[in-house]
């Protein structure tokens, strides 16, 4: 009996000693997964605030300082009425009346800056034009391309396609640059040089007038002798300046 009871009392205290040894296995467990989470949170945030600061400029809208091609041509803190058309935008006044004086509201636009008579800065204003179209205008208010390719000496005489930009202080009604078929003036193969030289030799029997295709004005000069002489002089003049030309209207080489 005695044996028995010590045989009993050793195995409790192996289990009691096995529970120990487990218990304190499993304690070690837990410390170090309970330091692990405690120690995640500390980094996540340091990342998270390093990740909203980076991307924090990306969301900034970026500001324009772009400037508008217009604004070359548009003065600064000059008159509303004499700005150049391309820094305004004008209302069409539909009761104009084909070739006569208009007033037509204006404003400005972004980025000009005008004034008034009184020196007072102003958007809206008015400006007074004739009423028509810029294709309609005279020869002396735009300006168009000119073709080297094409002759005068031609019968009939040619035309060529020309592209027309209205000068910038004219104002008119629809596109300021348009397509305008003109006559062919680059040249006829006049020479400056053979009138001039013919005018001061022969010119008192027309000679430089025939020359340059003006047969009334030489036929002119060489029944009355040159003007008697006087308008001899003055054809020297006139042909040396450049004032008299071609017939034809073309242009001396």
């Amino acid at each position: 009996m005695a044996a028995l009871w010590v045989l009993r009392a050793l195995r409790g205290l192996c289990g009691a000693a096995l529970f120990l040894s487990q218990l304190s296995v499993l304690s070690g467990r837990v410390g170090s997964l309970m330091t692990t989470k405690l120690s995640q949170p500390q980094s996540t945030p340091a990342k998270g605030l390093t990740s909203t600061s980076t991307n924090t400029p990306y969301f900034k809208a970026a500001e324009s300082t772009e400037i508008p091609p217009y604004m070359i041509k548009c003065p600064s803190n000059g008159l509303c009425s004499r700005l150049p058309p391309d820094c305004m935008t004008c209302n069409t006044n539909y009761s104009c009346i084909y070739g006569k004086p208009a007033t037509f509201d204006c404003k400005v636009k972004p980025h000009v800056h005008c004034v008034d008579e009184n020196n007072h800065e102003q958007e809206n204003f008015t400006i007074n034009m004739t009423c028509q179209f810029c294709w309609q205008l005279a020869t002396s208010d735009y300006v168009c391309t000119n073709s080297t390719n094409c002759m005068t000496v031609s019968c009939p005489r040619q035309r060529y396609n020309a592209t027309c930009t209205v000068r910038d202080h004219i104002h008119c009604l629809g596109n300021r640059v348009f397509p305008k078929m003109l006559y062919c003036n680059w040249t006829g193969g006049y020479k400056w040089s053979t009138a001039l030289a013919l005018s001061i030799t022969l010119g008192g029997f027309g000679a430089d007038r025939f020359y340059l295709g003006q047969w009334r004005e030489g036929l002119g000069k060489l029944f009355s002798f040159g003007g008697l002489g006087i308008w001899t002089l003055i054809d020297v003049l006139l042909i040396g300046v450049g004032y008299v030309g071609p017939a034809d209207g073309s242009l001396y080489i």
